[in-house]
């Protein structure tokens, strides 16, 4: 089969288009014939090695695929339409992933929306439902607003009670797109007194949630925008500038910082299925639509990778493995 392999931690130039045998699943897992395969933040980082979880050489990147099953397990059936995380192996005409890490695609939903449900949107509900605790009337801010999980927390925002969503991107595109999402208002990323813009855009007051996936002076900056009791989740570390935090300054504001990593999510019973669930059927109703943006064949995955850091993208990206 086809597959991007990494011999070599570093940059986009170390995904190389190989041949390699079909793997092989092993007890409780399944084999899927891919035909779309997610790219996300963290690919970026489990190719340079940056990641929270570590990984060996060589290595087949991406963590999520939709496809046909090819092999089946327990009740998963040859030929049925499914969306796993794989952990490992994604960019591939073939993965395996555990049975119990995959989940049926509902009739009517295509492989691009399944995707941009499963570790985007997933991430987004538990922001704010497991970590953010959001509660009614609350204000947010999204940060990176028209990327995957940024575009589906801002819609997710008011269906889950939020009172002002505020977003924010790098373009005044994207500023738009986030407005026409759902947002109440856009703030340009990039300002120098991105804090006091923040608080502007609430009405002159500070904000009780921020979704942050960037670090460095967007998580300083966010946190000095922060009400008290205000809770900041922390998602990602697309600067690749990790930040320091102060016992003493979260107990004269009465903040939190609460991190938060899908994986955990694996381990847990119910964390993944029924949200799942309940995601899809927000898509049935329309009252979320995921953004799908570009679709890279297998042989420019190295590309996709370079736009996705450039931030020259939007919405969810895909892998074309049979391109």
């Amino acid at each position: 089969m086809r597959a991007i392999r990494i011999e070599q931690f570093g940059g986009p130039e170390v995904m190389q288009l190989v041949e390699l045998p079909v793997p092989e699943p092993g007890d409780g897992e399944v084999l899927i014939d891919v035909s779309r395969a997610g790219v996300n933040f963290a690919d970026t980082h489990q190719r340079e090695n940056s990641y929270l979880a570590k990984f060996p050489l060589p290595l087949v990147p991406g963590g999520e695929v939709a496809g046909r099953i090819a092999r089946g397990a327990g009740d998963l059936r040859e030929g049925e339409r499914v969306v796993a995380l794989t952990g490992t192996g994604g960019y591939a005409e073939y993965a395996v992933a555990r049975a119990d890490s995959v989940f049926p695609i509902p009739d009517g939903v295509d492989d691009g929306v399944a995707l941009a449900l499963l570790i985007q949107g997933l991430t987004a509900w538990h922001l704010y439902r497991t970590s953010a605790k959001l509660e009614r009337g609350e204000s947010v801010v999204v940060h990176a607003a028209a990327g995957g999980v940024g575009s589906l927390a801002v819609q997710l925002g008011k269906p889950m009670g939020a009172g002002r969503v505020i977003a924010t991107a790098s373009s005044e595109e994207k500023r738009r797109l986030a407005l026409e999402l759902g947002a109440d208002a856009a703030v340009d990323v990039g300002r120098e007194d991105l804090g006091e813009a923040l608080v502007e855009a609430n009405g002159g007051r500070k904000v009780d949630v921020v979704l942050e996936m960037a670090g460095g002076r967007v998580f300083d900056q966010s946190l000095a925008a922060l009400a008290p009791f205000g809770r900041l989740v922390t998602y990602g570390i697309a600067s690749r500038e990790p930040n320091r935090v102060s016992s003493g300054t979260l107990m004269r504001k009465s903040q939190a910082v609460v991190g938060f990593w899908l994986f955990h999510c694996l381990e847990r019973e119910g964390m993944l299925r029924g949200p799942l669930a309940d995601l899809f059927e927000r898509a049935a109703r329309g009252e979320l639509k995921p953004l799908v943006g570009e679709t890279y064949g297998l042989s420019e995955a190295r590309r996709a990778h370079e736009d996705l850091q450039a931030r020259r993208t939007t919405g969810k990206l895909l892998i074309d493995p049979s391109a």
